[in-house]
């Protein structure tokens, strides 16, 4: 294999793979509601692309398998074949198998044919399987139609009736029934056919997703000498009535889109369209093909805009023939909504955005501090405009890493829906707050995380269906996974309702382990919480799925790299419920710059309230206890200085220090610092090895004057404070 169809074996892997991701999605969609006609149409078109895109790129194995699979969906499109619990668990089979084909397809060929083999035979013994040979997939070869508007209808549709097993397509009426309008411009990579790919193969599965005119554009094919016949000159219009949505249209050129132009555009929703149709020229002009000038001046003519356009050589009269179909369709329809374009992006290339972007806030910083010494107007002015804008290009960076935590979420329900078949439980798993975006590294570490805590949430929160009725509750369980933004926060929350946690279990094991002492008297949350001691669990026997007190470990070890907290709450007989607080992200934060001794420090503005004075006076009224007196309120507070082991030298006590009031889970405490400096956008630099595991710090950053200042962790400084303090009692007594 070369190099350039290694590249393309490499994009049909890697959107494949985005494929057979959304097809798990869908399939366990239609375990909840098998009768979702649009959820099976669906799911026969992901396997459609799969094997047609797969034919192409030389995965011929994957192309034959996958056809197996389109049979069989095309049956219960048809309502030919019902949708099984048994069928549901054979394409989930199949789903894992092809994605093991694609990774891994050289070096497992015995283990892939066995497997395959396996599925093939239970497929095959379900009723009404045709019994006809359809184990080869048909030729993609197609030939060229005329440059004009085509209905791509009976010769096409019945090619693709012989190819998915006869079934029988909506009517037109049907197809009419909550139908969204769409314009593409196709300009494929003119060398796409070297690659094996046949540009109307891409047609033909457009024109499969609803009622759809296409119009090939011939103005760029040369004259005869000038012709290389394995290039493709052609491009083409499509206007599409179709309930498919965008990202359903997109995935029809998953394997193209990096060298072609595909431009996919609204035109009307299914409300319909509004007020007066377009006109033909204000069409060509939203398309780019001509300008307004343009139309103007030929409508200026009193002529028939169409035909003077094609007299002036403007637009070939395909064209024309082009938007007026286009307009012809618009005119059936009441409502429009412009679509918005997409591009795909490489994450190492918004890494490396991040990072300039990092280094030009820093730069920035130093240029104001210059700026602010100096005190020169004219070079104030430019200054703060730079200031600025470097805050505006921040925050959209910052929003490109951004992504919609649902990606994540949709992988449990597969979780969930193996392991309580694996554990003779019944499960159901909801997600709420899908929609909450966090910055995509912390997306991709939180993952494993979250597979412990669901996993322990249905081996040892939900009880077997038996018990669950003798306790009054429904036989199948729940699961809520949600995520909700509160500030600069995301809070994800596993909730149960189980058995619930057994306090007095746990708090037996650890004394035994000698992690606490009988003695020690602590709350149902610090109770709760020994759970993600290293070593530590309950369960009586290990099994396949827990039971060897590493799990909850991972989880506080990783949710603390990510500078968050977690947390769990339970309640005997009614569930658990475990809280995760997390960083919405970890490359650029809003702080408040404080200063102890010739230290700096960061504290995120995230937990920040307020900032008082702590005057002498009142220091010695309090008689050595760390309390302060606010509106009130009894607020404990914690001195940077000695936590952080700062000595005074020779200074004497300031008459004034500062509070900052910082709210952590509902409780409020002071941080005491010598001064304030104001606000600070940080960029966090990593510690190293070194000083990874320090306590109380997260990161560090570089302020304008070059010195560091370090960024205070402020939930993991109050756990080592409190400790300190339980330490310092035990000592006393």
């Amino acid at each position: 294999m070369d190099r350039r169809e290694e590249k393309y074996a490499d994009a049909f892997r890697e959107e494949a793979t985005e494929l057979l991701s959304d097809m798990e999605g869908v399939i366990l969609s239609l375990e909840a509601d098998p009768q979702d006609q649009e959820l099976i149409n669906r799911l026969f078109r992901i396997m459609h692309t799969i094997k047609g895109s797969g034919a192409m790129f030389g995965f011929q194995e994957v192309a034959d398998f996958a056809h197996h699979l389109e049979t069989m969906l095309d049956m219960v499109r048809a309502g030919k074949r019902p949708l099984t619990p048994e069928l549901i668990s054979l394409l989930l089979q199949s789903k894992d198998l092809i994605q093991v084909m694609l990774s891994s397809g050289e070096s497992k060929p015995q283990e892939i044919s066995e497997q395959k083999e396996a599925i093939l035979t239970r497929l095959k013994n379900l009723d009404n399987y045709p019994t006809t040979n359809n184990s080869t997939t048909p030729s993609a070869t197609c030939s060229i139609n005329p440059p004009s508007p085509v209905k791509l209808d009976s010769p096409i549709k019945q090619q693709e009736r012989e190819d998915a097993g006869d079934a029988p397509r909506p009517s037109s009426k049907q197809q009419q029934k909550a139908l969204t309008t769409w314009r593409l411009r196709i300009r494929l990579n003119p060398k796409v056919m070297l690659s094996g790919l046949d540009p109307l193969c891409l047609l033909r599965e457009l024109d499969s997703m609803g009622e759809c005119v296409i119009c090939a554009q011939t103005d760029q094919v040369p004259q005869l000498d000038d012709m290389n016949p394995e290039e493709c000159y052609f491009y083409w219009d499509v206007i599409i009535n179709t309930k498919a949505k965008k990202e359903e249209l997109e995935a029809v050129f998953l394997f193209v889109e990096d060298e072609s132009q595909i431009s996919i555009t609204q035109l009307a929703d299914e409300s319909g369209w509004e007020g007066e149709p377009k006109r033909l020229g204000e069409i060509l002009v939203e398309r780019g093909d001509v300008t307004k000038e343009q139309v103007q001046e030929v409508l200026a003519k009193q002529k028939k805009s169409g035909e003077l356009m094609v007299e002036a050589g403007l637009v070939p009269q395909s064209k024309i023939d082009s938007a007026l179909a286009e307009q012809k369709m618009i005119q059936q329809l009441r409502g429009s909504q412009q679509g918005a374009e997409t591009i795909r992006v490489s994450t190492k290339k918004l890494d490396r955005l991040i990072n300039l972007v990092g280094e030009m806030v820093i730069t920035q910083a130093q240029l104001s501090q210059t700026a602010n010494r100096y005190q020169d107007a004219d070079l104030l002015t430019p200054v703060e405009n730079i200031e600025r804008l470097t805050n505006e290009l921040r925050d959209c960076a910052l929003n490109i890493r951004m992504f919609p935590i649902e990606s994540t979420f949709s992988k449990f329900r597969r979780l969930v829906y193996d392991l309580s078949a694996a554990l003779g439980k019944e499960a159901e798993l909801i997600t709420e707050g899908g929609e909450t975006e966090l910055d995509k590294t912390v997306i991709e570490r939180i993952h494993d995380p979250l597979v412990h805590l669901i996993r322990n949430s249905l081996d040892h929160g939900l009880e077997p269906p038996e018990e669950r009725l003798k306790a009054g509750k429904p036989a199948c369980g729940t699961i809520r996974l949600s995520a909700s933004q509160s500030g600069g926060e995301v809070i994800i929350t596993i909730e149960d309702d189980g058995a619930g946690l057994n306090r007095e279990k746990i708090r037996t094991k650890a004394i035994e382990q000698g992690l606490i002492s009988e003695s020690d008297n602590l709350t149902d949350s610090q109770i709760f919480n020994l759970i993600f001691l290293p070593g530590f669990s309950t369960a009586s026997k290990v099994t396949d799925v827990s039971g060897r007190g590493v799990g909850m470990d991972v989880v506080k070890q990783e949710i603390s790299k990510l500078r968050g907290s977690v947390n769990i709450e339970s309640q005997p007989g009614k569930g658990t419920k475990t809280s995760i607080h997390l960083p919405l992200t970890l490359a650029i934060i809003e702080g408040l710059l404080v200063a102890v001794g010739s230290s700096h420090y960061v504290i995120p503005l995230t937990f920040v309230q307020e900032c008082v004075e702590l005057s002498s006076q009142e220091v010695e009224r309090s008689h050595g206890r760390h309390i302060i007196h606010l509106r009130g309120e009894i607020i404990p507070y914690i001195r940077l200085r000695e936590i952080f082991g700062i000595s005074r030298g020779d200074e004497k006590m300031p008459a004034i220090e500062y509070v900052v009031v910082a709210m952590v889970e509902d409780k409020r405490i002071g941080l005491v610092t010598d001064s304030i400096i104001g606000d600070h956008q940080a960029v966090i630099k990593s510690l190293g090895k070194l000083y990874e595991h320090t306590e109380g710090i997260s990161g560090a950053t570089i302020l304008g004057d070059g010195t560091i200042a370090l960024i205070v962790d402020v939930r993991r400084l109050i756990e080592c404070a409190y400790r300190q303090e339980r330490e310092s009692l035990v000592g006393v007594v």
